[in-house]
């Protein structure tokens, strides 16, 4: 086997690509050799390119099933396959949940686990026609408690849970994967985790010591969806630096000894 990855001819569409982890996927894959189409409800910040291959984006809200499908259905009339879908749009504003109304919880699963859905649905017949895969990105939350986006966590369980079954359902014609994310350095980094003090605290109690890079995410989702993971579907791969110091360490005999490395919190404790 080749441990060359060329997605030269391949067509890869990515939900949710202007920006973030979507983003860093789009670039992954243009720099791969693929012809990249994707989407999202703005018009992104300029559109990559690679040796004169330029990425396609369409304004697409991909709640709106009637508009997710149609996006779908004509990435692969006008390329003529689908090669990969890359489901990465998501996200959720924090807040208590007893706070969110019943329109707030179909939102939040909405974005993170319905338009994932009903886009893998819409992309069945051309990725069966060639072989292709799809890469559904997750998130830490979906493991753990996630305090102030427990909808969010839940949908993106929903997501992983998808993931596993129809890898069963639809093997052996299509691979289904996913990318379980940690916490990610993007745009709206400032947003999630405050001022620069915050945000190199919050780095600390992840064992790399730093949050991912998107182009990070981006590089795992093109090993997934290549050659070099032909027999692997069902997997849910995470990205995120080794996850989460356990708090119970700062109270240790030894919790002096993992400070002198400056690699555990003073505190103890762990960002939800």
């Amino acid at each position: 086997m080749s441990l060359v990855i060329d997605f030269a001819g391949k067509v890869v569409a990515v939900t949710g690509g202007g920006r973030g982890v979507g983003r860093g996927v789009v670039d992954a894959f243009l720099d791969a050799g693929a012809e990249v189409e994707f989407c999202g409800r703005s018009e992104p910040d300029g559109v990559p390119e690679r040796d004169g291959r330029r990425a396609s984006f369409r304004p697409v809200d991909v709640r709106d099933a009637a508009q997710n499908e149609a996006w779908i259905r004509d990435v692969a009339e006008r390329h003529g396959r689908l090669d990969v879908l890359v489901n990465n749009v998501g996200g959720s504003p924090f807040g208590r949940f007893e706070a969110g109304s019943p329109r707030y919880f179909q939102a939040i699963t909405e974005i993170n686990f319905l338009s994932a859905a009903v886009a893998t649905r819409a992309a069945f017949e051309p990725l069966r026609a060639a072989k292709g895969s799809v890469v559904n990105i997750t998130s830490i939350s979906a493991r753990r408690p996630s305090p102030g986006t427990a909808v969010y966590g839940a949908a993106k369980a929903a997501l992983e849970s998808l993931t596993r079954s129809l890898a069963v359902e639809w093997a052996p014609e299509i691979r289904v994967n996913a990318v379980s994310s940690g916490l990610v350095h993007t745009e709206s980094a400032a947003d999630h985790y405050g001022t620069p003090e915050q945000y190199a605290e919050i780095a600390r109690t992840i064992p790399r010591g730093r949050l991912a890079d998107p182009a990070e995410l981006g590089a795992v989702c093109v090993v997934l969806a290549s050659p070099l993971s032909a027999h692997l579907t069902g997997a849910v791969i995470p990205v995120d630096g080794g996850g989460e110091w356990p708090a119970f360490l700062a109270h240790t005999p030894n919790a002096d000894i993992v400070r002198q490395a400056d690699r555990l919190p003073d505190s103890g404790g762990t960002p939800s």
